[in-house]
Parts: structure tokens; C-alpha cells; sequence
């Protein structure tokens, strides 16, 4: 069994990148599935669970690593029940055996026993507020100073919320596998290139 992990920063491509190099290896691909079956097991409302998880409102308190994220300094019984009933989400995925590829949920460290490669995917401000505007909903109005605002508030939630579960820090290449910058790629020539890579990953492993 092979499980690819893909961290990304808000605007980089990550999840279209995970998406096109799941289809060309023919892996299983784990993005909103998450969501959604944490929301079957919670009996939630799935717009309710991604907000709780992905903006938290840890930005009000400070972070000491190593802490747990059990800890009520830090969070409200109802994240934490959420982030158990993620974590037992992404272990039955990984329990199924079969090769796949889980964006985001901080499965990396979650996952840490199944030994995942794990890929983190960045890219220039600028690149990541040309790719958000592109793609953001025609109701959404933001000006570009409000955009750049909103891709530094995502990112900085992923780094706390990796902080209170792992103790360790978010982007940090020594925590990766392999870290990928879009800046200036083809998302479809770049999943290609990513799938020779991972493909030679796993067969190095065996021997």
C-alpha cells in the first residue's frame, strides 16, 4: 500500500495538483470525502465541520509546541471531537490498504505510522493570488490586499493547528518528503513529472 500525503498552502494548486497525479497513478483520491464522512459520523452539518476545522479560532491563543491539542487552553470539546472523529476517518482510509493520495487534514502526521510520502506544495504570493481569484466563486468580491489577507489567515490556521497536533512546524521541508513550488508550472506537465518521482519513491522502498 502506497498513501500520498499533499500539505498545501492556500492558493498553490495543491489539490488540483493531488487530483491530476491521483488519476495518473490510478490511486484512490481524499479531499471532501473526508468531510463528508466525518459529518456521517457525527451526524453534523458538513459547511459546519470544514469551518470548524480548517479556521478553528486557535489565532487568539498562543502556541506552545508539543502541547496537546486536548488541552481546553486551546480548543472546545466540540473541535476536539472532530479532530478525534477526523483522525479515526483517515485511519480507516489508510486501514482499507489500498494506494491513495489525502490532501490536506494533516494527514502527514496523522498517518505517521503507514509511513506516507509526504509532499508539501507552495508557490509566490502573487501566483497564489492570481490562481485564487481565478477560481473564486462570482459572489466573492475581494480586493487583492483582502485576498492576500485571506491566503495569510488559511496558512497561518494550517501552522497552528499542525503545531498543537504534532509539535512540529508547517512548511518545514525537513518535515517532507519533497516540497513542490507551482510558481510558473503546468499543473498537468508538473503532475507528471510528480508521478515519475513517487512511482521511483515507492520502488526504492522495496528493496
Amino acid at each position: 500500500m502506497n498513501i500520498i500525503t499533499i500539505s498545501r498552502e492556500f492558493g498553490s494548486g495543491g489539490r488540483e495538483l493531488g487530483k491530476r497525479l491521483a488519476d495518473l497513478l490510478g490511486y484512490d483520491y481524499y479531499d471532501s470525502e473526508i468531510i463528508a464522512a466525518i459529518a456521517e459520523k457525527s451526524g453534523l452539518d458538513k459547511g459546519y465541520i470544514e469551518k470548524a476545522l480548517d479556521q478553528h479560532g486557535w489565532q487568539n491563543y498562543p502556541i506552545t509546541f508539543h502541547s496537546s491539542f486536548m488541552s481546553p487552553s486551546y480548543t472546545d470539546p466540540n473541535r476536539v471531537e472532530l479532530l478525534l472523529d477526523q483522525k479515526t476517518v483517515l485511519e480507516e482510509i489508510a486501514a482499507q490498504g489500498k494506494n491513495c493520495i489525502i490532501i490536506g487534514r494533516n494527514a502527514d502526521v496523522l498517518l505517521e505510522r503507514f509511513k506516507p510520502f509526504r509532499i508539501f506544495v507552495c508557490a509566490e504570493m502573487e501566483a497564489k493570488i492570481k490562481r485564487c481569484f481565478e477560481r473564486a466563486p462570482k459572489e466573492e468580491n475581494l480586493t487583492e490586499k483582502e485576498m492576500r489577507r485571506k491566503i495569510k489567515q488559511v496558512d497561518k490556521a494550517r501552522a497552528q493547528t499542525r503545531a498543537i497536533l504534532s509539535g512540529s512546524s508547517w512548511g518545514d521541508p525537513e518535515g517532507y518528503h519533497l516540497t513542490v513550488n507551482t510558481t510558473g508550472w503546468d499543473l498537468k506537465e508538473l503532475a507528471k513529472a510528480l508521478a515519475g518521482f513517487t512511482t521511483a519513491y515507492f520502488e526504492s522502498q522495496k528493496d
